[in-house]
């Protein structure tokens, strides 16, 4: 059986997409599994024992006139697929599926198109993760266990990390915190002075911090470090791969961050996580499941969710959600283990 996965969307979601991936080769282990995506998020699949070939899909490419899009549906239609699977649910995706040639088809009942595909499985709520298994069912396949997806961190990445901790001076993971203060939506950022804040606080516990994040983050933690008075804080944001990144919060004892998809791979790789929930909620499906992971959010607000990605701006112009967040809170969630007896 060959097989196609379709997630075009951010990093986040193609992590929470692996559990579907490790899942199918699990219980079909002779299939051959491809899986589509967007350049950017093609780094976090390098070394993915479970996946035959990765599909390079560029959206803007292909924007800029029918050229490209013709070439992914040749290039699909050519591999003669037996199965189809888009968690993807827009309209490209349903395109793609529907010319792939492929006998089934499978999406959810809410894609856009779906009348496109063979099998519409439910669009419930639940985990992603839980959900995106769920698109297994027409295939004969109930798993009802959230899964952890696996990354595969290189030889090279892991010895990049090394090189991190001998700079640093450190010589275990409980010594480390990483910080991940980035987010593409301004509504899902706890706000820059409130980092600060908390590094302040922090300052006289025995940590060192690792501020990470993509290149678009670099200014947001250089400013941290500026502003902060903790000088035990370091910025890599824009200096580690998507993989480096995941050996790195491996290695750490616990990631502070905003609903991102630094927290994916935090539960991936087995690190607590405490994440602030701003404008999303966890009704969404995309909120940490470790047994000792925190989520900070402000409920009973009226306005929130006020979008189910995130917006560029507060559209009542308040924040509350973010803004009435303790910074208290999650310092004292931060050295509670340190306190345990």
């Amino acid at each position: 059986m060959k097989v196609l996965i379709i997630q075009t969307a951010f990093f986040g979601d193609v992590i929470l997409s692996l559990p579907l991936v490790q899942v199918l080769k699990e219980k079909k282990p002779h299939c051959s599994i491809d899986f589509m995506c967007i350049p950017k998020t093609s780094e976090i699949l390098i070394g993915n024992p479970y996946i035959n070939k990765v599909i390079i899909f560029d959206k803007h490419e292909s924007a800029k006139g029918l050229s490209g899009f013709r070439n992914i549906i040749s290039e699909v239609k050519n591999n003669k697929y037996d199965v189809v699977i888009s968690i993807q649910r827009y309209t490209r995706s349903s395109i793609i599926s529907k010319l792939s040639g492929a006998e089934k088809r499978i999406s959810y009942d809410n894609s856009s198109l779906s009348y496109f595909y063979t099998d519409k499985v439910p669009y419930t709520q639940k985990h992603e993760i839980a959900r995106v298994l769920d698109l297994l069912k027409p295939l004969g396949i109930v798993e009802s266990k959230i899964i952890k997806p696996e990354l595969f961190p290189s030889d090279v990445d892991k010895r990049e990390v090394t090189k991190i901790f001998n700079g640093l001076g450190i010589k275990s993971k409980s010594e480390l915190i990483c910080i991940a203060p980035g987010s593409v939506w301004f509504t899902k950022r706890f706000p820059e002075e409130k980092f600060i804040e908390l590094l302040n606080m922090m300052d006289k516990i025995n940590f060192k911090f690792a501020l990470i994040g993509g290149k678009e983050d670099m200014k947001l933690c250089e400013n941290i470090i500026k502003k902060s008075t903790n000088n035990e804080v370091y910025s890599f944001a824009g200096k580690l791969s998507i993989l480096q990144s995941a050996e790195l919060i491996k290695n750490s004892s616990l990631l502070i961050t905003n609903d991102s998809a630094l927290l994916h791979i935090a539960n991936a790789v087995g690190t607590k996580v405490i994440a602030m929930f701003g404008s999303t909620t966890k009704e969404f499906g995309f909120y940490p499941v470790g047994e000792s992971d925190k989520v900070f959010e402000v409920n009973g607000l009226k306005c929130r969710p006020c979008s189910n990605h995130g917006r560029k701006s507060c559209p009542i112009h308040t924040f509350g959600c973010m803004n009435d967040i303790s910074v208290h809170d999650i310092y004292n969630e931060v050295i509670a283990p340190k306190n345990s007896p």
